[in-house]
């Protein structure tokens, strides 16, 4: 069993917290009110329900559904809509870095409106908003062309007028109102919820609102229906059939008793829209920029001080304090980010998977926690026929082939046990199967014996009166079989089925039940009087062959994706709404380390907060959990500090989805688990989302590696500008070179988006750590400091640069050394090996890197050199700064050896 590690949990509570959980409480109210209504719909007889919505068996006039439409709304739920386009656009543009950027804009423009400064910053503003709205509004484009634009419609029930009798209409879903009556066939969505009035043979498809694969049985209902006792659960009730789920064979007519908001599936549907809560992303994100905004109001007015009070001009120690402002900014933060999540956004798109919020890349990567359902992502999402058992529990053909001739020869509509039967066996059989019997009558299955039977005569063979063989072969429910069998085959030997035996035989089915597999009872019967039809009176003495086991059976590629995950440092745990045995048997099936299973039906609505936190970090699997206690467990281990990934694709998993740090769906879910989901699997399959984690580690990656070799270097220099300015009588360098040197500095990492990752990065899950960035900025910043302040020291001794008539010499060689350092420092945090020759960088950032240099050496001898303030450096300069860079590049890997020692971690 997996015991996940408590992380230290968020201590700020997060904008709107108190707000959601308020809405989420009153939701789950809502919720359980609507189910408590439904529950005693169920439980009263037929004639009350229909007085309650005061309607008729022959359904509504079409006045009194015009009147009801207008009263009670379209019959829709509550969904996410995406904003308008001027308002991600504005979206795209709040970001703390990008309000600190127009502010020191607005300021330079202030101070002087032709400062070429103001039009770089509003480029660099614009670039990065732009990237963002155009990446977010086209993923949110496809992901809408998903969905399926047709109109939907259902067989409803009305009248001409009150005297009238009933005619079927196609009327479109959202018509229907409460009071109407609706037929039900196989292949019919289920429109809203209904009581059932009459049914025959139904079976409805719940998997979008419990999570069991199995269709799930409605009772028969022929004559007036008296009520059944009341549920809890109104997914339970056998007379009732809810909005969102489908028929998968039968008919029924049901009449409308709830629609829109007011049905199960739209009172969970609410909790979908409105604020969502805070990511592993934003509490990230906000905590890096106000340390980094904060590290920036304290330099700058120490800078701005000591430059006015030595060197007496306030005017250009305010500019200089402009540029130490911009200078510890990463104003490139924004479009970095915005670049690295867009490039992880098209190489997922490659992969199948749309991304439909962008800062869900990076929650992929740092994911430690993945919950998911088991249907289609564990398993097939489809029934096989798994084992063919004798009365004793071991492999017989002859089960096989008597199960095979009940399902081939019934000319009903053939249910999923019934077809993976006769997959089983195969198309081949079938002509051997069609030369060796023939159909004589069947006996039809029904909800009250659950069994069905056929009777087929034995081609050629002749009984003791000279007349053909007439065998009945029945399958259904073990306890309604064993019932009326009288024999059993043992070995091939028909032998009296005592009570020691029929013991024994049930104990074999209950072993295969709590294997997870789902049993169905063969038996069979050889007619005394062969003749032309026969009814249930003749299912009698029969004699049982032996057993059918079905499973939904576990991908091939489950396993190696799940310790793929594993590998990754991702937890995967298993929330479904199907039962215990059969969760158990898969997860066991596909290596997961299943111990104790929870129930949600018994065990989790007693719990507290502190005390499901507990339970869910040393638990697996859970079984039978309902929408709200899937929700229930996300938001526990969030709040044990994990950050979590949810996979579901039904109504039941849309609250999951929402309240995940990254919500992961399928393009076939129900439209609003696609709308709740920030990531669309193309192919339901742990493989693709795989690549997805590592392909939002890189990004994480490489957005840290901007942050770290910005605030370092950044500070580093401002460190130094600090200390040359409270010992040199001259400005160390003017306020536009400052600007020059970061503009060229940024422009050298904007390759960062294209490099690589060290595979050893991309093993762990990656989280946001403010207090570890300060730390490194504290850390690695002042070695750069130390090389600035061996430069000054050469420039004022060996080239006596050390007077204000020399102070444009002094100004260059520090400029050029401190851009190289900079640019050097580019290739020495990327990674925590030795830089080109263990580990090397992306062509790109390579490029970038020495354009950057190239570009740093050649200004001071540009034409652009005089109105910068640069001078050309003697070339005796040279050999100096080429030490200089070296000795800093030694020092930087071993104190990076250092630190990594102390500290465990480097990026």
């Amino acid at each position: 069993m997996t015991m996940l590690t408590p992380r230290t949990p968020t201590k700020l509570a997060p904008p709107g917290k108190a707000r959601r959980e308020r809405k989420a409480a009153e939701l789950e109210a809502r919720t359980r009110i609507v189910g408590e209504r439904l529950a005693g719909s169920s439980a009263r007889p037929t004639v009350q329900v229909l007085q309650e919505v005061d309607a008729s068996r022959n359904g509504l006039t079409h006045t009194e559904a015009a009147l009801r439409l207008e009263r009670h709304g379209t019959n829709v739920i509550a969904h996410e809509r995406a904003p308008r386009w001027w308002f991600q656009l504005a979206k795209a543009y709040w970001n703390p870095f990008i309000g600190v950027l127009v502010f020191l804009a607005a300021v330079m423009y202030w101070q002087d409106p032709a400062d070429p400064g103001v039009i770089i910053l509003s480029v660099m503003v614009g670039i990065s908003g732009l990237l963002r709205f155009w990446q977010e509004f086209r993923s949110g484009r496809a992901a809408d062309a998903l969905k399926k634009l047709v109109t939907t419609t259902c067989a409803v029930q009305r009248r001409a007028g009150s005297g009238s009798g009933p005619t079927t209409f196609e009327v479109p879903m959202d018509q229907v109102v409460p009071g109407d009556v609706v037929k039900l066939a196989a292949g019919d969505l289920i429109p809203a919820d209904l009581r059932l009035i009459t049914s025959k043979d139904l079976m409805v498809s719940q998997a979008t609102l419990s999570g069991e694969s199995l269709p799930v049985a409605k009772a028969d209902t022929r004559t007036e229906d008296l009520g059944q006792f009341e549920t809890t659960d109104p997914v339970e009730a056998d007379n009732l059939c809810l909005m969102g789920t489908s028929v998968t064979s039968g008919t029924a007519t049901g009449v409308v008793v709830a629609t829109g908001a007011d049905t199960y599936f739209g009172s969970m549907a609410g909790s979908l829209v409105g604020e969502r809560p805070e990511t592993n992303f934003d509490t990230g994100v906000r905590k890096v920029s106000f340390l980094l905004i904060r590290f920036m109001l304290v330099m700058v007015p120490i800078v701005f001080m000591i430059n006015g009070f030595t060197k007496g001009d306030w005017e250009a120690a305010f500019l200089l304090g402009i540029a130490v402002a911009v200078g510890l900014t990463p104003e490139m933060l924004p479009m970095v980010v915005s670049a690295n999540l867009a490039r992880g956004a098209i190489a997922m798109s490659k992969r199948k998977v749309v991304v439909k919020r962008l800062n869900a890349i990076q929650n992929l990567g740092a994911m430690d926690v993945l919950c998911t359902d088991k249907t289609g992502t564990l398993t097939e999402d489809r029934i096989v026929l798994d084992r063919y058992l004798d009365v004793h529990g071991n492999d017989d053909n002859e089960v096989l082939e008597y199960g095979y001739l009940n399902s081939h020869f019934q000319t009903g509509l053939k249910n999923l046990m019934d077809q993976a039967v006769i997959d089983r066996v195969g198309e081949a059989e079938e002509v051997v199967v069609d030369a060796r019997f023939s159909m004589v009558d069947e006996i039809p299955f029904d909800f009250a014996r659950r069994r069905m039977s056929v009777v087929l005569n034995r081609n050629g063979i002749v009984g003791d009166l000279g007349r053909s063989e007439h065998v009945m072969i029945t399958k259904g429910a073990v306890e309604e079989v064993l019932d009326l069998c009288t024999h059993m085959t043992d070995r091939g030997q028909r032998v009296e089925l005592t009570e020691q035996l029929r013991w024994h035989v049930t104990r074999i089915a209950e072993h295969n039940n709590r294997r997870g597999l789902r049993v169905l009872a063969v038996a069979t019967r050889t007619m005394d009087t062969p003749r032309d039809t026969y009814t249930v009176a003749d299912e009698d003495r029969l004699t049982l062959v032996g057993f059918l086991a079905f499973l939904d059976p576990p991908k091939a590629d489950a396993a190696v994706a799940l310790q793929g995950l594993a590998d990754k440092g991702i937890a995967v745990k298993v929330v479904t709404g199907d039962n215990e045995l059969v969760a158990a048997r898969v997860c066991a099936d596909v290596g997961i380390d299943v111990g104790h299973v929870v129930s949600g039906s018994s065990e989790l609505d007693a719990l507290d907060d502190p005390a499901l936190r507990a339970l869910a970090a040393r638990t697996t699997v859970f079984a039978k959990v309902n929408p709200v206690q899937k929700a229930r467990i996300v938001r526990a281990l969030r709040a044990d500090g994990h950050t979590v990934g949810f996979l579901g694709d039904g109504i039941n998993d849309a609250a999951a989805l929402r309240d995940a740090d990254v919500g992961i769906s399928v393009d076939t879910a129900v439209d609003i688990a696609k709308e709740s989901a920030d990531i669309i699997l193309l192919e339901k399959d742990l493989t693709v989302l795989e690549q997805g984690v590592i392909q939002g580690r890189t990004t994480f990656g490489n957005t840290i590696k901007y942050i770290k070799m910005t605030a370092s270097s950044n500070f580093g220099n401002v460190f130094s500008v600090l200390v040359a300015s409270a010992f040199i009588p001259f400005q160390p360098m003017l306020a536009i070179m400052l600007l020059v040197q970061n503009l060229v500095y940024d422009i050298a990492q904007l390759a960062t988006p294209w490099d690589r990752m060290d595979e050893e990065y991309l093993r762990k899950p990656r989280n946001w750590d403010a207090k570890g960035i300060g730390r490194f900025m504290l850390c690695i910043g002042p070695i750069s400091s130390i090389f600035d302040i061996a430069m000054f020291v050469i420039m004022w001794n060996v080239f006596a640069a050390n007077s204000e008539a020399s102070q444009a010499l002094f100004q260059s060689g520090w400029f050029i050394e401190g851009l190289l350092s900079q640019t050097l420092i580019v290739h020495m945090i990327r990674t925590r090996k030795i830089p080109f020759i263990q580990s090397r960088a992306s062509w790109p950032v390579m490029v970038t890197t020495v354009l950057a240099v190239l570009t740093g050496l050649f200004l001071p001898f540009s034409p652009l050199a005089e109105s910068l303030g640069f001078v050309a450096l003697p070339a005796s300069y040279f050999p100096w700064l080429i030490g200089v860079l070296l000795a800093y590049c030694t020092l930087t890997q071993l104190l990076k050896t250092v630190y990594i020692r102390k500290f465990g971690t480097w990026l």
